[in-house]
């Protein structure tokens, strides 16, 4: 193990979870100095796609919230270190006791023709079940840049199985095949109970507030700095026969360009890309509009940064194809309690205990979640918040006759009661509700069919000082789209840049032990259904 050099500086760009988890481990696990670290953001706010913000006035706002589950060994080890907020426990312990007492058990995974579908069938053929263990096995090399449409026949996609599947983890056809595998494999051990949505974990609150706001806490308690409204444009490179260093950042301050110095021992840890970046909100009466990859700062340094070397992946892989990458999000803030009621009845479980409801006939494929109530810190009594959203965002409605692209927050609000047959209703909870869209074109381009290098490893070849993490670095094994991948890739980064002689945790991997597998077989099976 190195000892840590009490004057080097880190500097973290972005402020996503993996900048902020970085930070930790550098402090937890490797004596850092935590004011000799700073956290380098464009945006006003830390978190990343990790976001939450807004009010019961003016309507919440979410774009969207990662699943978690019990394998997820890096996420929990870091919030052990971590106190929530009220300062009782850690967050791992607060997350573990809030699944104790709300235990995810849909009665409504699927909702058709005006009713749930209570613990769906599968409907797979021996055919579909026997593609499925073979791409489980099959070499990523072989499956290449294949999408999932090439593995898998035209009736698979109208199985209730990829109803499920897809709308759980936001998998299109057209996505990759080696990602679609890794799904497979990585919750192999979450299959049995996928119909009713068992062995998914929520935290309490939104996960900004659980998540975010207790290690933006922890750190700035141990002097970490945060640059927020700060643009890092380029990294200035010095090269040498054995390597390479950062030597220079230069940033963009509201419009003041200047650079920061880099000396030999520090150290720079870079998020690569952003699944968030040009998002845009729309309103009750306006559509969100569809932005590109030149409304933010992320994928223009990746770009630029990754021009004439190799090493550090390709990131017109995952920006080129926005038709692929995009769909909308939408948050509901109701000011009324007879849409939660109405939803009770209809699905027979309360708020947080149901997960995803999906309308398998929805030409948009449309999804919504109620979560426990107070979803948000400082939510007032008699407000309730919701979120869902939509996989095929240019198809017209079922009931609102236009792509969910072009629709306002009232419209999609609109087609949501249209699905649940609750049109009598439909003035008094349009009348009480803020529905605000969210479209956000790079947001499955983590999925998109990719070849082995498009993807940089954690540490590039020839590095001496920089790092990767977050959505866009390669780790074998772990899946993209997950907060588990984003803390592997910042404790992976961290461990390495400082030589430390630690890993991170293993990842779980379940299709290796025999219960597993035969509870899987069975599943699919629809042995003992």
């Amino acid at each position: 193990m190195k000892r840590p050099d009490d004057n080097a500086a880190t500097y973290l760009v972005g402020g996503g979870i993996a900048s902020l988890t970085a930070a930790v481990f550098l402090i937890r696990d490797g004596d850092v100095q935590g004011r000799t670290i700073t956290i380098l953001e464009e945006s006003s706010r830390i978190g990343g796609s990790l976001d939450a913000a807004g009010n019961a006035t003016d309507g919440y706002v979410m774009r969207g919230g990662r699943m978690i589950e019990s394998k997820y060994l890096c996420t929990y080890d870091l919030f052990s270190s971590i106190p929530a907020l009220d300062e009782t426990r850690t967050v791992t312990q607060e997350i573990f006791d809030w699944n104790e007492t709300m235990k995810t058990a849909s009665k409504a995974r699927l909702f058709r023709n005006g009713h749930r579908v209570d613990a769906p069938t599968f409907g797979l053929s021996e055919k579909d079940i026997l593609n499925i263990e073979r791409l489980a096995i099959e070499p990523e090399l072989l499956l290449g840049r294949s999408m999932i449409s090439d593995q898998l026949d035209p009736g698979f996609f109208e199985t209730d199985f990829w109803h499920m599947w897809c709308t759980t983890f936001a998998f299109q056809p057209w996505h990759s095949a080696v990602e679609f595998k890794r799904y497979l494999v990585r919750f192999t051990h979450m299959v049995s109970g996928f119909n009713t949505l068992t062995g998914i974990m929520r935290t309490v609150y939104n996960q900004y507030d659980s998540m975010v706001r207790p290690l933006h806490k922890w750190l700035e308690e141990r002097g970490v700095q945060f640059m927020l409204n700060t643009t890092v444009t380029d990294l200035v490179f010095a090269q040498a026969k054995d390597g390479f260093t950062v030597k220079r950042i230069v940033v963009d301050q509201e419009g003041c360009v200047r650079e920061i110095g880099v000396q030999e021992q520090d150290r720079v840890i870079v998020t690569l890309g952003s699944m968030t970046e040009g998002s845009s909100l729309g309103s009750m009466d306006s559509p969100a509009a569809l932005l590109g990859k030149s409304d933010g700062g992320a994928w223009t340094l990746w770009e630029k940064i990754a021009s004439g070397r190799t090493g550090f992946g390709h990131p017109s892989n995952f920006t080129g194809h926005v038709e692929q990458s995009k769909w909308l999000s939408f948050t509901t803030t109701l000011h009324d309690h007879s849409f939660f009621e109405l939803i009770r009845d209809l699905t027979g479980s309360v708020p947080g205990e149901g997960g995803l409801i999906t309308f398998p006939e929805s030409s948009w494929l449309a999804s919504i979640v109620l979560p426990h109530q107070p979803h948000f810190i400082g939510q007032p009594d008699g407000v309730e918040v919701f979120w869902g959203y939509g996989l095929f965002v240019d198809e017209p409605g079922n009931f609102v006759k236009k792509p969910m692209a072009a629709c306002t927050g009232r419209e999609i609000m609109t087609e949501i009661i249209g699905h649940l047959r609750l049109q009598e209703h439909g003035d008094r909870i349009l009348g009480a509700c803020t529905c605000i869209p969210s479209v956000m074109p790079f947001i499955t381009s983590q999925f998109l069919p990719r070849s082995k290098g498009d993807r940089p490893h954690v540490i590039p070849e020839g590095s001496k000082n920089l790092a990767f993490v977050g959505q866009y670095c390669e780790l074998p094994d772990d899946v993209v789209f997950t907060v588990e991948y984003s803390i592997r890739s910042a404790q992976t980064a961290v461990y390495s840049l400082l030589g430390l002689e630690r890993k991170a945790p293993t990842v779980y991997k379940g299709q290796f032990n025999p219960r597993v597998l035969l509870e899987t077989f069975l599943a699919l099976h629809e042995i003992g259904v």
